[in-house]
Protein backbone atom coordinates (compact mmCIF):
# COMPACT_ATOMS: atom_id res chain seq x y z
CA UNK A 1 0.00 0.00 0.00
CA UNK A 2 1.21 3.48 -0.82
CA UNK A 3 -1.61 5.39 0.85
CA UNK A 4 -1.52 9.15 1.30
CA UNK A 5 1.94 9.79 2.76
CA UNK A 6 0.96 12.64 5.09
CA UNK A 7 -1.66 10.53 6.94
CA UNK A 8 -0.37 8.81 10.07
CA UNK A 9 -3.00 6.35 11.24
CA UNK A 10 -1.50 6.14 14.72
CA UNK A 11 -2.23 9.84 15.23
CA UNK A 12 -5.91 8.95 15.04
CA UNK A 13 -5.84 5.85 17.20
CA UNK A 14 -6.24 3.68 14.11
CA UNK A 15 -4.26 0.46 13.85
CA UNK A 16 -2.80 -0.51 10.48
CA UNK A 17 -3.54 -4.12 11.39
CA UNK A 18 -6.79 -3.86 13.37
CA UNK A 19 -8.37 -0.61 12.18
CA UNK A 20 -10.49 1.00 14.90
CA UNK A 21 -9.87 -1.94 17.24
CA UNK A 22 -6.87 -1.62 19.59
CA UNK A 23 -3.55 -2.73 18.19
CA UNK A 24 -3.32 -5.22 21.06
CA UNK A 25 -6.27 -7.09 22.63
CA UNK A 26 -8.01 -5.11 25.41
CA UNK A 27 -7.44 -5.86 29.06
CA UNK A 28 -9.69 -8.52 30.52
CA UNK A 29 -9.17 -7.18 34.06
CA UNK A 30 -7.56 -4.19 35.75
CA UNK A 31 -4.68 -5.71 37.70
CA UNK A 32 -4.76 -3.14 40.52
CA UNK A 33 -7.01 -4.64 43.25
CA UNK A 34 -8.23 -1.13 44.04
CA UNK A 35 -10.58 -1.42 41.05
CA UNK A 36 -11.70 -4.96 41.72
CA UNK A 37 -15.03 -3.88 43.30
CA UNK A 38 -16.07 -2.83 39.77
CA UNK A 39 -14.67 -6.03 38.28
CA UNK A 40 -16.47 -8.22 40.81
CA UNK A 41 -19.91 -6.73 40.21
CA UNK A 42 -19.51 -6.83 36.43
CA UNK A 43 -18.25 -10.41 36.70
CA UNK A 44 -21.55 -11.33 38.41
CA UNK A 45 -23.72 -9.00 36.33
CA UNK A 46 -25.92 -11.72 34.86
CA UNK A 47 -26.74 -13.12 38.33
CA UNK A 48 -27.37 -9.66 39.77
CA UNK A 49 -29.74 -8.73 36.95
CA UNK A 50 -31.67 -11.99 37.20
CA UNK A 51 -31.94 -11.76 40.99
CA UNK A 52 -32.80 -8.04 40.86
CA UNK A 53 -29.86 -7.28 43.19
CA UNK A 54 -27.85 -5.15 40.76
CA UNK A 55 -28.97 -1.84 42.22
CA UNK A 56 -28.06 -2.84 45.75
CA UNK A 57 -24.67 -4.08 44.53
CA UNK A 58 -23.96 -0.79 42.77
CA UNK A 59 -25.15 1.32 45.70
CA UNK A 60 -22.76 -0.60 47.96
CA UNK A 61 -19.75 0.29 45.77
CA UNK A 62 -17.18 2.76 47.12
CA UNK A 63 -16.48 5.95 45.18
CA UNK A 64 -13.15 5.08 43.58
CA UNK A 65 -10.60 7.60 42.34
CA UNK A 66 -9.40 7.53 38.74
CA UNK A 67 -5.89 8.57 39.81
CA UNK A 68 -4.65 4.99 40.00
CA UNK A 69 -5.46 4.17 36.37
CA UNK A 70 -2.29 3.69 34.35
CA UNK A 71 -2.19 3.68 30.55
CA UNK A 72 -4.97 3.82 27.99
CA UNK A 73 -5.86 0.10 28.24
CA UNK A 74 -6.76 0.58 31.92
CA UNK A 75 -8.78 3.71 31.19
CA UNK A 76 -10.66 1.80 28.49
CA UNK A 77 -11.31 -1.16 30.76
CA UNK A 78 -12.59 1.16 33.48
CA UNK A 79 -14.86 2.85 30.95
CA UNK A 80 -16.24 -0.54 29.86
CA UNK A 81 -16.91 -1.63 33.44
CA UNK A 82 -18.75 1.56 34.36
CA UNK A 83 -20.72 1.49 31.11
CA UNK A 84 -22.02 -1.98 31.92
CA UNK A 85 -22.74 -1.03 35.53
CA UNK A 86 -24.59 2.10 34.39
CA UNK A 87 -26.95 0.35 31.99
CA UNK A 88 -27.49 -2.60 34.32
CA UNK A 89 -28.35 -0.19 37.12
CA UNK A 90 -30.74 1.88 34.99
CA UNK A 91 -32.54 -1.00 33.27
CA UNK A 92 -31.94 -3.98 35.57
CA UNK A 93 -35.14 -3.68 37.58
CA UNK A 94 -38.89 -3.83 37.19
CA UNK A 95 -38.85 -0.12 36.34
CA UNK A 96 -36.01 2.04 35.03
CA UNK A 97 -33.95 4.00 37.56
CA UNK A 98 -33.44 7.66 36.70
CA UNK A 99 -30.75 8.57 39.26
CA UNK A 100 -27.21 7.20 38.91
CA UNK A 101 -25.37 7.13 42.26
CA UNK A 102 -22.02 8.92 42.85
CA UNK A 103 -20.12 5.60 42.98
CA UNK A 104 -20.76 5.37 39.23
CA UNK A 105 -21.28 8.99 38.19
CA UNK A 106 -18.12 10.48 39.68
CA UNK A 107 -15.51 8.17 38.15
CA UNK A 108 -17.50 7.58 34.95
CA UNK A 109 -17.69 11.29 34.11
CA UNK A 110 -13.92 11.66 34.66
CA UNK A 111 -13.03 8.57 32.64
CA UNK A 112 -15.38 9.56 29.82
CA UNK A 113 -13.81 13.00 29.65
CA UNK A 114 -10.35 11.43 29.40
CA UNK A 115 -11.45 9.20 26.52
CA UNK A 116 -13.56 11.94 24.86
CA UNK A 117 -16.69 9.81 25.11
CA UNK A 118 -20.08 10.23 26.81
CA UNK A 119 -20.66 8.32 30.08
CA UNK A 120 -22.88 5.57 28.72
CA UNK A 121 -22.61 2.21 26.96
CA UNK A 122 -21.19 3.15 23.56
CA UNK A 123 -20.06 0.93 20.70
CA UNK A 124 -16.51 1.46 21.98
CA UNK A 125 -17.36 -0.06 25.37
CA UNK A 126 -19.57 -2.86 24.06
CA UNK A 127 -17.47 -3.89 21.07
CA UNK A 128 -14.12 -2.21 20.42
CA UNK A 129 -12.78 -2.74 23.93
CA UNK A 130 -14.76 -5.82 24.97
CA UNK A 131 -13.18 -8.85 23.36
CA UNK A 132 -10.66 -11.52 24.26
CA UNK A 133 -8.66 -13.91 22.10
CA UNK A 134 -7.30 -17.40 22.85
CA UNK A 135 -3.78 -16.38 21.86
CA UNK A 136 -2.05 -13.16 20.71
CA UNK A 137 -1.91 -14.21 17.06
CA UNK A 138 -5.59 -15.21 16.81
CA UNK A 139 -7.46 -14.13 13.68
CA UNK A 140 -9.75 -11.31 14.81
CA UNK A 141 -11.83 -11.67 11.65
CA UNK A 142 -13.08 -15.07 12.88
CA UNK A 143 -15.89 -14.54 15.43
CA UNK A 144 -15.61 -18.17 16.52
CA UNK A 145 -12.25 -17.32 18.10
CA UNK A 146 -13.48 -14.27 19.99
CA UNK A 147 -15.14 -13.96 23.38
CA UNK A 148 -16.53 -11.10 25.44
CA UNK A 149 -14.92 -9.80 28.64
CA UNK A 150 -18.17 -8.39 30.03
CA UNK A 151 -21.75 -9.51 29.51
CA UNK A 152 -25.25 -8.51 30.60
CA UNK A 153 -26.95 -11.84 29.98
CA UNK A 154 -24.18 -14.44 29.93
CA UNK A 155 -25.72 -15.88 26.78
CA UNK A 156 -23.94 -17.10 23.68
CA UNK A 157 -26.42 -14.96 21.76
CA UNK A 158 -25.11 -11.73 23.29
CA UNK A 159 -21.51 -12.79 22.80
CA UNK A 160 -22.09 -13.66 19.13
CA UNK A 161 -23.94 -10.41 18.48
CA UNK A 162 -21.04 -8.36 19.84
CA UNK A 163 -18.24 -10.47 18.39
CA UNK A 164 -19.67 -10.37 14.86
CA UNK A 165 -19.17 -6.60 15.05
CA UNK A 166 -15.62 -7.02 16.34
CA UNK A 167 -14.85 -9.40 13.47
CA UNK A 168 -16.36 -6.90 11.03
CA UNK A 169 -14.11 -4.16 12.42
CA UNK A 170 -11.07 -6.41 12.02
CA UNK A 171 -12.06 -7.41 8.49
CA UNK A 172 -12.84 -3.82 7.55
CA UNK A 173 -9.44 -2.72 8.83
CA UNK A 174 -7.96 -4.09 5.64
CA UNK A 175 -9.96 -1.53 3.66
CA UNK A 176 -8.72 1.55 5.51
CA UNK A 177 -5.25 1.74 3.90
CA UNK A 178 -6.88 0.73 0.61
CA UNK A 179 -9.19 3.75 0.81
CA UNK A 180 -6.31 6.09 1.61
CA UNK A 181 -4.33 4.57 -1.23
CA UNK A 182 -7.25 5.27 -3.58
CA UNK A 183 -7.33 8.91 -2.49
CA UNK A 184 -3.60 9.12 -3.21
CA UNK A 185 -4.09 7.53 -6.63
CA UNK A 186 -6.68 10.20 -7.41
CA UNK A 187 -4.23 12.89 -6.35
CA UNK A 188 -1.68 11.65 -8.90
CA UNK A 189 -4.38 10.98 -11.51
CA UNK A 190 -3.67 7.25 -11.80
CA UNK A 191 -7.08 6.26 -13.18
CA UNK A 192 -6.21 2.62 -13.70
CA UNK A 193 -5.09 2.23 -10.10
CA UNK A 194 -8.16 4.06 -8.81
CA UNK A 195 -10.36 1.68 -10.80
CA UNK A 196 -8.49 -1.40 -9.57
CA UNK A 197 -8.62 -0.25 -5.95
CA UNK A 198 -12.34 0.51 -6.12
CA UNK A 199 -13.01 -2.99 -7.43
CA UNK A 200 -10.93 -4.40 -4.57
CA UNK A 201 -12.95 -2.24 -2.20
CA UNK A 202 -16.18 -3.70 -3.60
CA UNK A 203 -14.85 -7.20 -3.06
CA UNK A 204 -14.01 -6.29 0.51
CA UNK A 205 -17.54 -5.01 1.12
CA UNK A 206 -18.95 -8.27 -0.20
CA UNK A 207 -16.78 -10.19 2.30
CA UNK A 208 -18.02 -7.93 5.08
CA UNK A 209 -21.62 -8.60 4.07
CA UNK A 210 -21.04 -12.35 4.17
CA UNK A 211 -19.56 -11.98 7.65
CA UNK A 212 -22.48 -9.84 8.80
CA UNK A 213 -24.93 -12.49 7.63
CA UNK A 214 -23.31 -14.97 10.00
CA UNK A 215 -25.28 -13.16 12.72
CA UNK A 216 -28.02 -15.76 12.29
CA UNK A 217 -25.76 -18.65 13.32
CA UNK A 218 -25.69 -18.21 17.10
CA UNK A 219 -27.91 -15.25 17.97
CA UNK A 220 -31.57 -16.08 18.57
CA UNK A 221 -33.92 -13.15 17.84
CA UNK A 222 -36.08 -13.70 20.93
CA UNK A 223 -33.06 -13.67 23.25
CA UNK A 224 -31.58 -10.62 21.58
CA UNK A 225 -34.81 -8.64 21.58
CA UNK A 226 -36.22 -9.48 25.01
CA UNK A 227 -33.09 -10.01 27.12
CA UNK A 228 -30.19 -8.05 25.63
CA UNK A 229 -31.61 -5.16 23.63
CA UNK A 230 -33.45 -3.56 26.57
CA UNK A 231 -30.16 -3.27 28.46
CA UNK A 232 -28.47 -1.56 25.52
CA UNK A 233 -31.01 1.26 25.50
CA UNK A 234 -29.91 4.74 26.43
CA UNK A 235 -31.68 7.56 28.23
CA UNK A 236 -32.65 9.65 25.18
CA UNK A 237 -36.18 9.53 23.72
CA UNK A 238 -37.16 7.22 26.58
CA UNK A 239 -40.23 8.95 28.01
CA UNK A 240 -42.48 6.03 27.01
CA UNK A 241 -40.14 3.67 28.80
CA UNK A 242 -40.14 5.64 32.04
CA UNK A 243 -37.31 8.15 31.64
CA UNK A 244 -38.98 11.42 30.60
CA UNK A 245 -36.01 13.51 31.77
CA UNK A 246 -33.23 11.05 31.04
CA UNK A 247 -30.94 10.09 33.92
CA UNK A 248 -29.60 12.29 36.73
CA UNK A 249 -25.88 11.73 37.24
CA UNK A 250 -25.52 12.35 40.97
CA UNK A 251 -22.02 13.46 41.98
CA UNK A 252 -22.85 13.93 45.66
CA UNK A 253 -23.74 16.81 47.98
CA UNK A 254 -26.89 17.50 46.03
CA UNK A 255 -24.92 18.19 42.88
CA UNK A 256 -25.28 16.58 39.48
CA UNK A 257 -26.90 16.99 36.10
CA UNK A 258 -29.61 15.40 33.99
CA UNK A 259 -28.31 13.71 30.84
CA UNK A 260 -29.94 12.08 27.85
CA UNK A 261 -27.74 9.75 25.83
CA UNK A 262 -28.38 7.38 22.97
CA UNK A 263 -27.85 3.71 23.67
CA UNK A 264 -25.19 1.51 22.18
CA UNK A 265 -25.60 1.34 18.42
CA UNK A 266 -23.68 0.07 15.42
CA UNK A 267 -24.24 3.55 13.97
CA UNK A 268 -21.41 4.51 16.34
CA UNK A 269 -18.97 2.41 14.31
CA UNK A 270 -16.37 4.70 12.75
CA UNK A 271 -15.75 2.06 10.09
CA UNK A 272 -19.18 2.36 8.48
CA UNK A 273 -18.99 6.15 8.41
CA UNK A 274 -15.54 5.84 6.86
CA UNK A 275 -17.08 3.99 3.90
CA UNK A 276 -19.69 6.72 3.45
CA UNK A 277 -17.16 9.54 3.55
CA UNK A 278 -14.78 7.75 1.20
CA UNK A 279 -17.50 7.25 -1.44
CA UNK A 280 -19.04 10.70 -0.94
CA UNK A 281 -22.36 9.38 0.40
CA UNK A 282 -24.31 12.15 2.14
CA UNK A 283 -27.06 11.40 4.63
CA UNK A 284 -29.65 14.05 5.43
CA UNK A 285 -31.08 14.84 8.85
CA UNK A 286 -34.56 13.70 7.79
CA UNK A 287 -33.41 10.70 5.82
CA UNK A 288 -34.52 12.39 2.60
CA UNK A 289 -32.57 12.48 -0.64
CA UNK A 290 -29.91 15.07 -1.30
CA UNK A 291 -28.33 16.59 -4.33
CA UNK A 292 -24.99 14.87 -4.74
CA UNK A 293 -23.27 17.64 -6.65
CA UNK A 294 -20.78 18.14 -3.84
CA UNK A 295 -17.90 15.73 -3.41
CA UNK A 296 -17.80 16.17 0.34
CA UNK A 297 -20.46 15.44 2.96
CA UNK A 298 -21.91 18.49 4.66
CA UNK A 299 -21.05 19.00 8.29
CA UNK A 300 -24.55 19.06 9.76
CA UNK A 301 -26.15 15.86 8.52
CA UNK A 302 -28.27 14.80 11.45
CA UNK A 303 -28.12 11.44 13.12
CA UNK A 304 -24.87 10.27 11.55
CA UNK A 305 -23.12 13.42 12.74
CA UNK A 306 -24.68 13.02 16.17
CA UNK A 307 -23.30 9.49 16.43
CA UNK A 308 -19.74 10.78 16.07
CA UNK A 309 -20.07 12.17 19.59
CA UNK A 310 -20.22 8.54 20.72
CA UNK A 311 -16.91 7.62 19.09
CA UNK A 312 -13.48 7.92 20.74
CA UNK A 313 -12.04 11.37 20.08
CA UNK A 314 -9.16 10.22 17.85
CA UNK A 315 -11.53 8.19 15.67
CA UNK A 316 -13.84 11.16 15.35
CA UNK A 317 -10.91 13.26 14.19
CA UNK A 318 -10.00 10.59 11.64
CA UNK A 319 -13.43 10.97 10.07
CA UNK A 320 -13.02 14.74 10.03
CA UNK A 321 -9.66 14.38 8.31
CA UNK A 322 -11.07 11.94 5.77
CA UNK A 323 -13.91 14.34 5.00
CA UNK A 324 -11.33 17.00 4.13
CA UNK A 325 -9.24 14.82 1.82
CA UNK A 326 -11.79 12.53 0.15
CA UNK A 327 -11.90 13.06 -3.60
CA UNK A 328 -13.06 9.78 -5.13
CA UNK A 329 -16.62 10.68 -6.09
CA UNK A 330 -15.69 13.95 -7.78
CA UNK A 331 -12.91 12.14 -9.65
CA UNK A 332 -15.24 9.36 -10.79
CA UNK A 333 -17.83 11.87 -11.98
CA UNK A 334 -15.16 13.69 -13.98
CA UNK A 335 -14.95 10.56 -16.18
CA UNK A 336 -17.59 9.50 -18.69
CA UNK A 337 -20.55 7.40 -17.62
CA UNK A 338 -19.36 4.28 -19.42
CA UNK A 339 -15.69 4.59 -18.37
CA UNK A 340 -13.94 1.93 -16.25
CA UNK A 341 -13.45 4.40 -13.40
CA UNK A 342 -17.14 5.34 -13.29
CA UNK A 343 -18.18 1.68 -13.49
CA UNK A 344 -15.81 0.78 -10.66
CA UNK A 345 -17.11 3.64 -8.53
CA UNK A 346 -20.75 2.71 -9.12
CA UNK A 347 -19.97 -0.90 -8.30
CA UNK A 348 -18.44 0.19 -5.00
CA UNK A 349 -21.43 2.36 -4.12
CA UNK A 350 -23.91 -0.40 -4.92
CA UNK A 351 -21.84 -2.86 -2.87
CA UNK A 352 -22.23 -0.60 0.14
CA UNK A 353 -25.95 -0.37 -0.62
CA UNK A 354 -26.24 -4.16 -0.71
CA UNK A 355 -24.38 -4.32 2.62
CA UNK A 356 -27.08 -2.06 4.03
CA UNK A 357 -29.75 -4.32 2.49
CA UNK A 358 -28.38 -7.16 4.60
CA UNK A 359 -28.40 -4.95 7.67
CA UNK A 360 -32.08 -4.10 7.12
CA UNK A 361 -32.90 -7.80 6.80
CA UNK A 362 -31.14 -8.51 10.10
CA UNK A 363 -32.91 -5.65 11.88
CA UNK A 364 -36.25 -6.86 10.50
CA UNK A 365 -35.64 -10.34 11.86
CA UNK A 366 -34.13 -9.35 15.21
CA UNK A 367 -36.34 -6.39 16.07
CA UNK A 368 -39.46 -6.03 13.91
CA UNK A 369 -40.34 -9.73 13.80
CA UNK A 370 -38.90 -10.45 17.25
CA UNK A 371 -41.17 -7.79 18.75
CA UNK A 372 -44.09 -10.13 18.04
CA UNK A 373 -42.52 -13.06 19.88
CA UNK A 374 -42.85 -14.03 23.51
CA UNK A 375 -39.86 -13.61 25.82
CA UNK A 376 -37.81 -16.79 26.34
CA UNK A 377 -38.69 -18.70 29.49
CA UNK A 378 -35.13 -18.49 30.81
CA UNK A 379 -34.06 -15.07 32.07
CA UNK A 380 -36.20 -12.02 32.75
CA UNK A 381 -37.38 -9.69 30.02
CA UNK A 382 -36.51 -6.11 30.89
CA UNK A 383 -39.02 -3.27 31.09
CA UNK A 384 -37.93 -0.47 28.79
CA UNK A 385 -38.18 0.70 25.21
CA UNK A 386 -38.27 -2.79 23.72
CA UNK A 387 -41.15 -4.07 25.85
CA UNK A 388 -43.03 -0.79 25.60
CA UNK A 389 -43.02 -0.96 21.80
CA UNK A 390 -44.14 -4.58 21.98
CA UNK A 391 -47.10 -3.44 24.08
CA UNK A 392 -47.89 -0.71 21.56
CA UNK A 393 -47.92 -3.25 18.75
CA UNK A 394 -50.33 -5.52 20.62
CA UNK A 395 -52.64 -2.60 21.30
CA UNK A 396 -52.61 -1.49 17.68
CA UNK A 397 -53.05 -5.06 16.46
CA UNK A 398 -51.55 -4.21 13.10
CA UNK A 399 -48.37 -4.80 11.13
CA UNK A 400 -45.80 -2.26 12.25
CA UNK A 401 -42.63 -1.50 10.34
CA UNK A 402 -42.24 2.06 11.55
CA UNK A 403 -42.56 3.47 15.06
CA UNK A 404 -40.02 1.08 16.55
CA UNK A 405 -36.95 2.96 17.66
CA UNK A 406 -33.37 1.82 17.59
CA UNK A 407 -31.17 1.95 20.68
CA UNK A 408 -29.55 4.95 19.02
CA UNK A 409 -32.89 6.79 19.05
CA UNK A 410 -33.93 6.60 15.40
CA UNK A 411 -37.28 5.59 13.92
CA UNK A 412 -35.63 2.38 12.96
CA UNK A 413 -36.78 0.86 9.66
CA UNK A 414 -37.61 4.13 7.87
CA UNK A 415 -34.21 5.50 8.88
CA UNK A 416 -32.34 2.42 7.68
CA UNK A 417 -34.22 2.33 4.39
CA UNK A 418 -33.55 6.01 3.77
CA UNK A 419 -29.88 5.47 4.57
CA UNK A 420 -29.74 2.54 2.14
CA UNK A 421 -31.59 4.46 -0.57
CA UNK A 422 -29.37 7.50 -0.15
CA UNK A 423 -26.33 5.26 -0.49
CA UNK A 424 -27.50 3.68 -3.74
CA UNK A 425 -28.58 7.05 -5.13
CA UNK A 426 -24.97 8.23 -4.83
CA UNK A 427 -24.08 6.09 -7.87
CA UNK A 428 -24.18 8.04 -11.13
CA UNK A 429 -24.90 6.44 -14.50
CA UNK A 430 -25.32 9.58 -16.58
CA UNK A 431 -22.92 12.23 -17.82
Amino acid sequence: MRYTPDVSLSDYGVSLRNGFLPDSPPLTIIENPYYWPWEHVVGDLQAHIQARTIRQAVENLPILSTSKLQGEPEWRRAYLLLAYLTHAYIWGGDKPQDVLPPAISCPFIEISSHLELPPCATYAALNLWNFAVPHPDADLTDPDLLSVTATFTGTQDEEWFLMISVALEAKGAQLIPLMLDTIHAVNIDDAQRVSDLLLSFSKGLKELRMLLERMYEKNRPSVFYHQLRPLLAGSKNMASAGLPNGVFYDIGNGQGKWHQYSGGSNAQSSLIQTFDIFLGVEHSATGGMKNHGSAQPKKNNGFMQEMRKYMPGPHRRFLEMLTRVTNVRAYALSHKADSPIRDAYNTAVMSLGVFRDSHIQIVTRYIIMAARTKPPTSGPAQVNLATSTTTQMKELNEKVTGGIHGTGGTDLIPFLKQTRDTTKATASYED
